[in-house]
């Protein structure tokens, strides 16, 4: 009965993994109701249903740089009123600046270019002068904003090549037309934008909300899509806009004065094959598409067979020769007889010279092992999805910080197996080796966008909080870890080692240290290229990476084409040895018995 059970919920795990790898949910968030201003009746049935939708503005960034900034940098209409949002570690870490916005209006009610403020700018004063440039840039370098309505991007759908239809969850401040006349970016949607080096600056959106109406459940509707299209109107009035004029345009060389006028519309439209739990399909599903996630598996399942067959067939010749030759023995002096991958069992297990660094790095890499797989694990069954923002790598750092104790442990053992007695050492470059190269980095990164003013700075009180969470948790529990380690017994290894080393014969290309490296590294990054290239492109991009069961897939793939890929460079480092000692103390007519 117990192996049944066993077996059911292994199945289940396998099920829920595949599940993952081909579907999308989002578990864990609650949704918000939306009613119509002065229905109060269903107001007191349900307290949480809101009359109010608001507009959340994000950072602002560009594939064009990696300079993201906030929404205020580029003097756009702000309101300082209002308290922002409290934002998790892994937002402030990925450098978002989420804050309110004075784009509010009321549920199902229809607005027509309704006015936000207006902007002007005197290119004789210098503060304006500098807004006004820093605006150009931002449209040059096709810098995007990023709205939050209801914890949903809103996001610009258009059509592309082959009749589909691309939804980017974000959308330009503006664009350029060049010297010559050729239009950059978003300036290819309107044949308006034709004058030559010549901005246009979008400050009208057409906003279009959908919802749907919730049966048989609470009062009230669900925003289950936001879209938008921008437009660029240069109003006659810019006290009382009617969004009928032609494109807001600023010529590079311009001086004087100018104004721009900010203004929006919205409409409604009830929505009744969209459901609340799959509002996101519709903006995944214009992502990279997952034939192309298909093939990465297929390519790395390729290289996985490729070196499995390798194995098998090293290991297959390798004893079947071994076995060979036992049952040719004639004598007990035969046996006695060393051939083969014995020539070198005595030497195999001698500790290293970098014994302290190697076990440091095995310590470390440990604990982003254990990391990766139970963030990527969590990250299969939906709870760190997109519309958690932030929880992905908030999770990854809680991790990190709580597996301090597998580190020390691991690194310790090995350490002492190596025969090390500065365990001091060892466990201080356990917490402070590898995490203090990266926090470097990090710190010196951080200066560096600080002092461009961008909004990917880190705050002072986030800098320390990490500080806090690697000193008081992390290298605390790596102590503890290294405590239990140096207490246990060193790994026993199945072979004596011999007391005189051999002399290392003169290695041949193949076995050097670089193309080794470059062997080891080639073969992981093939298996992870296609992922790697959508990873990137959520960090940088902003796009949003939400495929965790293909990655979780070629996770596993990875970790085993390491394991073979590091039994093949073994293989070959044994086989130089050999077959130099082969030839040195054999006659020449004895084949080299391993290789």
């Amino acid at each position: 009965m117990c192996s049944l059970h066993r077996a059911r919920g292994s199945v289940l795990v396998i099920f829920l993994l595949l599940h993952s790898a081909t579907s999308f949910y989002l578990p864990g968030l609650a949704p918000v109701s939306f009613c119509e201003p002065g229905q109060t009746g269903k107001e007191n049935e349900v307290p949480d249903c809101k009359s109010t939708i608001e507009i959340f503005v994000n950072r602002l960034d560009s594939v064009e740089s990696v300079l993201p900034y906030e929404y205020t940098a580029f003097d756009f209409c702000a309101i300082d009123s209002e308290k922002r949002p409290s934002e998790n570690l892994g937002q402030v870490l990925f450098g978002e600046r989420i804050e309110p916005s004075p784009y509010k209006f009321e549920f199902k009610k229809k607005v027509d270019c309704k006015p936000v403020c207006t902007k002007s700018y005197n290119t004789n004063k210098p503060e304006d002068k500098a807004h006004l440039d820093f605006l150009k840039k931002g449209m040059l370098l096709n810098y995007q904003h990023h709205w939050i309505v209801d914890n949903m991007p809103v996001t610009w759908c258009y059509d592309v090549e082959d009749g589909q239809k691309f939804c980017n969850p974000g959308f330009p401040i503006g664009c350029y037309v060049t010297e010559a006349g050729r239009p950059k970016d978003a300036c290819v949607v309107n044949s308006d934008f034709k004058d030559k080096d010549t901005f246009y600056v979008f400050n009208h959106v057409d906003i279009t909300i959908h919802y749907h109406v919730v049966e048989n459940e609470a009062a009230g509707a669900r925003l289950v899509a936001a879209k938008m299209e921008p437009k660029s109107y240069k109003h006659t009035k810019v006290e009382a806009p009617d969004c009928a004029g032609g494109p807001m345009y600023l010529n590079n060389k311009f001086s004087g004065e100018l104004k721009i006028g900010y203004t929006y519309s919205v409409q409604f439209v009830e929505d009744t094959h969209i459901r609340w739990a799959s509002r996101w399909d519709y903006i995944l599903e214009s992502m990279p598409h997952t034939n192309i996630q298909w093939f990465s598996i297929m390519n790395s399942l390729v290289i996985v067979l490729f070196l499995s067959g390798m194995v098998a067939m090293i290991m297959l010749r390798t004893l079947h020769k071994d076995i060979a030759r036992y049952n040719q023995m004639d004598s007990v002096e035969d046996a006695q007889e060393e051939f083969g991958w014995k020539l070198v069992h005595g030497d195999v297990f001698r500790p290293p010279r970098k014994g302290m660094l190697l076990s440091v790095f095995l310590g470390s890499g440990t604990q982003i092992f254990i990391m990766m797989f139970v963030t990527l694990f969590f990250a299969c069954l939906g709870f760190l999805s997109p519309a958690n923002r932030g929880a992905l790598m908030t999770c990854a750092v809680v991790l990190w910080v709580l597996l301090g104790t597998p580190a020390g442990y691991v690194a310790a053992r090995f350490y002492k197996s190596f025969g090390g007695e500065k365990w001091k050492t060892n466990v201080l470059l356990t917490c402070f080796l590898c995490p203090g190269v990266v926090f470097a980095d990090f710190f010196v990164m951080n200066l560096i966008l600080w002092g461009e003013g961008s909004s990917a700075a880190m705050p002072f009180g986030t800098l320390v909080a990490i500080l806090a969470l690697w000193f008081c948790i992390s290298v605390p529990l790596t102590f503890i870890g290294a405590y239990f380690g140096f207490k246990k017994t060193g790994i026993e290894h199945p072979v004596r080692t011999n007391q005189i080393p051999r002399q290392i014969p003169e290695q041949s290309f193949y076995t050097r240290s670089l193309p080794g490296i470059v062997m080891g590294g080639i073969l992981p990054f093939g298996c992870i290229f296609i992922q790697l290239f959508f990873i990137l492109n959520s960090i940088w991009s902003h796009q949003m990476y939400y495929m965790f069961g293909f990655l979780f897939l070629v996770f596993i793939i990875l970790v085993i084409t390491c394991s073979e890929a590091t039994i093949l460079l073994c293989y070959f480092h044994l086989c130089a040895e050999v077959r130099h000692h082969t030839h040195t103390h054999y006659p020449a007519l004895l084949l080299p018995p391993l290789c």
